[in-house]
């Protein structure tokens, strides 16, 4: 009987549900969408009720395409966005909707979180301002301004968990999403109870599941109720996985020690895994044991990447370059590319900061604000273009030196999502940062694949996620970098890193006067 792993990966705006063979190769994908409401400015919330209908299609549909039966699938792992947290009664039914990760109405109770961060541990060593969008701000709020809500709250957890509970019938902790966002840390007694109590939510504790499973650890068989909803096989084990991103990075190679996973979408998240814990200003983390035992996580990313291209493309090409580019029928995207590699290294002064919606790292600064400069009457829409993909790309190279300078070496990096879709940007990654960049034939569904690589290693298939890793993620293509292209754009990256420092009470003063 040939044997099948699934993998489901829940993001902002749809469940996305495959299925691969021991080798890792893809035999089927489906998707299922869902809404996010805004009841107010700042709020995202979501309905379990939706997440549950997407599940209900995308699964079934996925066995049908690929043409599998049921108790051939020997073990699902589901990964999620994290600071997305469901709030359940005593009859396990949601007290209010979802409140999900994008969420930043508790401004407020992080603002009090970053006053007291020096008097605890758990947020000594986390370096960045403390999030609105995290767990503690957003219970403390929960707790203030809706009691009812907190007092009928028997079960409160992540997404991540949520999806576990469907699925087996079992609650659980995914230890991997509360060190990566609850402070949680399994060298320091787990989760900072008296951090929680400063806080004013100490009764949290009673309403967390008490079971904190490991990514890779068995969270149980499918329950008979999920065989049926969702044509699944009570066979099937259900193995504990991690956050979105961190599947990803799972899912194109990103698995040892000293790598690096670039995540390039509408903004990029940067991860890696080191052996050694360090706490430093400029590097988020790191996460203890947040991925495996003797590694920690540690992350870097830009608020906006991808997401400035389409700025460009929605307010700034000339009506003749679209014009052009359907006469040609191109992507208009391969157009602005085409435009922009006609232009040298630099853009001939021209730079881009690539802060246009604040900065994650390495400065966690949400009054940061992009902006070009270098600007002559001989500058065109090309120039700008090029500005563009080469400040995205100061941007993570700026957060990867910012690593390095504490120590981390990066060897290589993997990527996925749509910067991976583009042979320019990737060259030009690879050339400004001057390592290797890879991308994997599974680049597009890798949060998917990641997922079964830990569902392979959690039924034994593999030894560890290394050996699963070599097993079933193939190289698709490799950029080398140009290293005289590397000196060359060193000049303008060192006056990338300049800028910022100098600007920075200028933009905020103007950020204030405009809130």
């Amino acid at each position: 009987m040939s044997k099948y792993l699934m993998g489901i990966d829940c993001g902002t705006g749809s469940a996305r549900v495959a299925l691969f063979d021991l080798n890792g190769q893809n035999r089927a994908y489906a998707v299922a969408e869902y809404g996010t409401t805004y009841p107010k400015n700042g709020w995202a919330e979501q309905d379990d009720v939706e997440w549950l209908a997407a599940l209900k299609k995308a699964i079934p549909e996925c066995l049908t395409k690929a043409g599998v039966a049921n108790d051939n699938v020997v073990a699902i792992t589901c990964d999620a966005t994290t600071n997305t947290l469901v709030y359940l009664d005593e009859n396990d039914v949601s007290v209010r909707k979802p409140i999900l990760w994008m969420d930043v109405r508790a401004a407020g109770e992080a603002a009090f979180i970053d006053e007291i961060r020096e008097e605890y541990e758990a947020t000594r060593f986390y370096k960045p301002s403390f999030r609105a969008d995290t767990m503690i701000p957003k219970n403390m709020w929960v707790k203030k301004n809706e009691p009812e809500t907190w007092a009928k709250t028997k079960t409160m957890f992540e997404f991540e968990d949520w999806l576990n509970w469907v699925l087996t019938g079992r609650k659980t902790l995914s230890l991997s999403v509360a060190s990566f966002r609850w402070n949680y840390d399994t060298k320091n007694g787990g989760h900072p109870v008296d951090l929680y109590k400063a806080c004013g939510i100490e009764d949290v504790m009673d309403k967390i599941p008490t079971d904190v499973l490991k990514v890779g650890d068995v969270v149980g068989n499918v329950s008979p109720e999920a065989a049926e909803m969702f044509g699944l096989s009570t066979k099937t084990v259900v193995i504990e996985g991690t956050a979105d991103c961190n599947a990803c990075m799972f899912g194109i190679g990103g698995v040892k020690p000293n790598g690096m996973t670039l995540i390039g979408g509408t903004s990029t998240c940067l991860l890696g895994l080191s052996e050694t814990d360090f706490h430093v200003d400029g590097v988020n983390g790191t996460y203890p044991d947040c991925m495996y035992d003797g590694t920690s996580l540690l992350e870097g990313g830009q608020t906006a990447s991808g997401s400035i291209l389409t700025w460009f493309r929605n307010n700034l090409i000339p009506a003749k370059w679209a014009q052009e580019a359907m006469e040609r029928e191109m992507n208009i995207y391969d157009y602005i590319t085409e435009k922009a590699a006609e232009i040298p290294i630099g853009a001939e002064g021209l730079v881009m900061q690539c802060d246009f919606q604040g900065n994650r790292a390495p400065y966690a600064d949400s009054k940061c604000r992009g902006m070009f400069w270098g600007l002559s009457l001989g500058s065109t829409p090309a120039h700008i273009a090029r500005a563009v993909y080469e400040g995205v790309a100061y941007g993570a190279n700026h957060c990867l030196i910012s690593m390095k300078e504490a120590g981390y070496q990066i060897n290589e990096v993997y990527a996925c999502g749509g910067i991976a879709t583009s042979p320019f940007w990737m060259q030009m990654h690879a050339d400004v940062i001057g390592v290797p960049m890879y991308t994997t034939v599974e680049s597009q569904s890798a949060g998917c694949l990641g997922d079964a690589i830990i569902a392979a290693v959690g039924v034994g298939i593999y030894k560890d996620f290394a050996e699963a890793s070599d097993n079933m993620v193939r190289v698709d293509k490799e950029y080398l970098p140009d290293m005289a292209k590397h000196e060359e754009y060193k000049f303008y990256m060192d006056r990338y890193m300049e800028v910022w420092p100098q600007m920075k009470e200028i933009v905020h003063k103007t950020v204030d006067h405009n809130a």
